[in-house]
């Protein structure tokens, strides 16, 4: 039954309205795939010489134990606002002759395709077979491994039951992150810490292999609740969804987003069909020569990211800046329309959310060249990436809702200023500078490594807190929205 599963979705892919797009999109996803799954080998072969460089003469597998944990964790935090539901029609097979168990099985295995339990094996495998098995022994490799897999597994569904969980219950949500925030606060100022307590669980591994069976038997018993739990709310919660059925959008790598990525199917053909909006992403793709004028070798030696601050910034986050700077007013021609229609304003702006955190990933990782340059930068890019796609997407929509400006996207954007008032320029001065004003106290201090650790820690917390900002900005929006679309009118 399970290859009848299989069948089905690869017809559905191929008889898909534009299959042409789907197979470009699927090419361009395996790609950054592909290049992940390149930088996630480079790190597990050459671990040990990272550990080697950052800590001089400290023993690398206990630097490798303190760190499992801490990867485990930030992965925990980010399968929170990436992973999504594995995806299936089901409701055509319900009245069949096919048990649930099927169904279910199908769903979790199809959810283990995923690049979050992919990258692991890439970045945690190499290491152990180079310099656990062949120094502690086989059995020490093999227990690692176990308890990787079960690390895996256990987020993997964990993440997945607490998602279905809260599509009812909103508290057990908000539980989960608050543990997860809380954990990172003890371990930031110092009361708890991870990395000696992960250290210490997997020197226990090493010690007694046998104890990696703890590990197999928590993925094993998150998997049994998520199954249990799916099997006996799968007709239920069908039906209780059933009036927001999902659309197939030419762009399948949305469609598991389900209502929210529809909505930004859409507005990423408005992008892409205009010559003003089109603009705005090659832009995107023209400053990423930024760096050049920015980063030099001087500055990389000594460690001075504050002035290299602003390019890493601007870089990481010009897709945002770009494009949110006219947000809703994008759509200004057709704005009336989106009102009068049944439109769900949180998906609305969750949409929105979406399109910025694609197109801010993307950019980053067509940026990672400069990690030539130094791997420096690639420390600056990733902390100005969470800054971005944190606070920077969150200040960008809500200063949104104040721009009243009538926008003509068919117009060309080379000396065009339709559309730009004071709220552009408003925008620039809080995006820039917070993330400078985080980091002064720790250049003043010398610290600067511990000041990209604040910028990206401020952007992971604001970005783990989004469904509080959609919340803030859809209230926003809803009082501001015949404003705006009186403005529109003008």
């Amino acid at each position: 039954m399970l290859s009848t599963f299989l069948s089905h979705q690869w017809k559905s892919f191929w008889r898909s309205r534009n299959k042409a797009g789907s197979i470009a999109a699927q090419v361009v996803l395996g790609f950054f795939m592909l290049y992940f799954l390149i930088v996630a080998i480079g790190i597990g072969l050459l671990m040990e010489t990272i550990i080697g460089k950052i800590s001089p003469g400290a023993n690398p597998l206990i630097i490798f134990n303190g760190f499992i944990l801490y990867y485990f964790l930030f992965d925990l935090a980010i399968r929170v606002q990436m992973q999504e539901l594995p995806t299936l029609s089901i409701v055509p097979y319900l009245h069949l002759n096919i048990s649930r168990k099927t169904i279910v099985n199908f769903l979790n295995i199809k959810s283990l395709f995923s690049i979050f339990n992919i990258l692991p094996w890439f970045i945690f495998f190499p290491f152990i077979f180079v310099s656990v098995m062949f120094k502690q022994g086989g059995l020490v490799g093999v227990a690692y491994l176990l308890s990787i897999l079960g690390l895996i597994f256990f987020n993997n569904f964990f993440i997945l039951y607490l998602k279905r969980k809260s599509i009812n219950n909103v508290a057990i949500f908000g539980a989960g992150m608050l543990l997860i925030l809380g954990l990172v606060g003890l371990d930031y100022y110092e009361i708890i810490s991870i990395r000696e307590f992960s250290n210490v669980i997997f020197q226990a591994v090493a010690k007694y292999p046998f104890l990696c069976l703890v590990f197999v038997a928590l993925g094993f018993a998150i998997f049994t609740v998520n199954s249990s739990f799916l099997k006996s709310n799968l007709y239920t919660e069908e039906l209780s969804t059933k009036d927001d059925k999902k659309a197939s959008t030419d762009y399948p790598f949305l469609n598991s987003f389900g209502r929210v990525g529809e909505l930004a199917a859409l507005e990423l053909k408005l992008i892409l069909r205009h010559k003003r909006s089109r603009s705005s992403l090659v832009m995107g793709l023209l400053f990423l020569a930024y760096g050049f004028l920015f980063y030099k070798e001087k500055q990389l030696a000594s460690d001075q990211f504050g002035t290299m601050l602003f390019a890493a910034i601007f870089m990481t986050g010009i897709s945002i800046v770009t494009y949110g700077q006219f947000m809703f007013a994008w759509q200004s021609a057709h704005f009336d329309g989106l009102l009068s229609n049944k439109i769900n304003f949180k998906d609305f702006i969750k949409a929105k959310f979406l399109l910025f955190t694609i197109g801010s990933t993307v950019i980053t990782i067509l940026s990672s060249f400069y990690g030539f340059m130094s791997y420096k930068l690639l420390l600056l890019h990733l902390a100005a990436y969470l800054y971005n796609i944190g606070f920077g997407t969150v200040l960008v929509l809500f200063f949104a809702t104040n721009n009243y400006k009538r926008l003509d996207i068919t117009q060309s954007a080379s000396f065009n200023w339709q559309g730009v008032g004071a709220t552009q320029w408003i925008l620039g001065f809080p995006f820039f500078l917070v993330p400078i004003l985080l980091y002064v106290p720790f250049g003043i201090m010398n610290k600067p490594y511990w000041g990209l650790v604040a910028i990206g820690l401020f952007g992971l917390i604001t970005l783990l807190l989004r469904n509080y900002w959609i919340k803030l900005i859809v209230n926003r929006f809803e009082k501001q929205r015949y404003k705006i679309a009186e403005g529109f009118r003008e």
